[in-house]
């Protein structure tokens, strides 16, 4: 069923943006859920990897469910189960009761924004689906620019449970809005896998080379990307002293990038491929990281030119992850939320793992997060390079 491109966007952004939402909303309140709870703020980060890594699970699992049945039923399930955990993790008191709830939580937000790409690939291919996920990324931005300052509001207004009294509010919002705007995408003629053909679909996506070239360079943007959210909070608040009202519009910053090359990639799409721009976006994100381990190293480290370097690197998403996403469907149309469940958990697996690995080295410096963010993007750019080499008509 075709819709029009730019309702079609809006409906799917909106969906998209409970990920960013969920993340990135009570950053600001992170020291008084830490204290409620009873925990140091660096263990109640981890409820950040917790939240990826059942995030990651929700799409694996309920992807394929969703090429079986259709996307609205999947769709509309996962948001109650966010919703009821959301209100649950407005009750917590200990910092495992938190991890748990918030592991429930990632669950229903996975198998509900499975279905965002899958239902775009539904009704477009080729350039214009990546010119309608640059639109709904461009519109779902505004997610993680107002996410902070909301959170920051939410914990003047009241306490910390409140950003998660938002959250339920907003996926109640949602099942009404796509319930009953959005209709059912998935074609009735399309097949209907049995667990051992899930496993299959899953086992050829795994075995196309050029996919994974792909799945790998959405996975590291993304994890050098989350490196930087995972540690923004000790960066801005502690390392550089910034204040926490402040903090939201540092943070906001690197949407204004984000943004930009959005709009960069629907123009260059006119005249370029998916995946050219996608190289671009990586060739950008390696000289923005190399560029802050350089900063790092030679002792220059100060906020206003780390800022333009993070706001460079963060930018790159939107020239790689649309781009990414699309060539990868391209190929696997008929299974497309089982191929975007598999890409979005390798991709939010790697962001868990590159949390962990700036949580775990939780000291005063900014050498974790700088080479956790150049790592990931070296291996993108060579795990493009090496398994979905340049064709002569990209």
């Amino acid at each position: 069923m075709l819709l029009d491109p730019r309702r079609l966007a809006l409906l799917v952004a909106a969906n998209t943006a409970l990920a960013p939402f969920a993340i990135d909303a009570y950053l600001p309140a992170m020291g008084a859920l830490a204290a409620t709870i009873g925990a140091s703020i660096h263990h109640t980060e981890l409820s950040l990897s917790t939240f990826l890594a059942g995030f990651a699970l929700g799409q694996l699992l309920f992807g394929p469910l969703s090429d079986r049945i259709g996307r609205k039923p999947v769709l509309l399930g996962g948001l109650v189960v966010f919703l009821l955990a959301s209100l649950a993790i407005t009750q917590v008191e200990s910092l495992t009761t938190l991890l748990a709830w918030r592991f429930v939580q990632a669950l229903g937000g996975g198998a509900t924004v499975v279905n965002s790409a899958a239902i775009v690939r539904d009704c477009f291919s080729g350039r214009e689906a990546a010119k309608v996920m640059s639109t709904m990324a461009m519109i779902m931005l505004l997610a993680p620019l107002v996410a902070p300052a909301v959170g920051s509001g939410l914990l003047h207004l009241g306490d910390w449970w409140l950003i998660f009294a938002f959250l339920a509010a907003y996926a109640a919002f949602l099942l009404w809005l796509l319930g009953t705007k959005l209709p059912e995408t998935r074609r009735r003629q399309g097949p209907a896998a049995s667990p051992r053909q899930v496993l299959r679909n899953y086992a050829s996506v795994l075995g196309h080379r050029e996919s994974l070239g792909y799945i790998c360079a959405a996975s590291m943007t993304f994890s050098g990307l989350f490196a930087f959210i995972t540690a923004s909070p000790f960066v801005y608040l502690h390392h550089f002293g910034v204040s926490p009202g402040v903090y939201p519009l540092l943070f906001g910053a690197n949407v204004v990038t984000m943004l930009a090359s959005n709009r960069l990639n629907i123009r260059l799409l006119r005249h370029r491929s998916p995946q050219q721009n996608l190289r671009l976006g990586l060739a950008i994100q390696l000289a923005a990281g190399l560029g802050l381990v350089t900063l790092v190293a030679s002792g220059l480290a100060s906020l206003w030119l780390m800022v333009p370097l993070i706001m460079l690197f963060a930018g790159t998403i939107g020239l790689v992850a649309p781009n990414a996403i699309t060539s990868l469907l391209d190929h696997f149309h008929a299974i497309s939320a089982t191929a975007t469940a598999l890409q979005g958990s390798i991709q939010f697996c790697s962001g868990a793992i590159a949390g962990v690995l700036v949580g775990a080295f939780a000291v005063d410096s900014l050498w974790p997060m700088v080479l956790t963010m150049l790592g990931a993007s070296l291996i993108g750019n060579l795990g493009l390079r090496l398994l979905a080499p340049r064709r002569a008509d990209a």
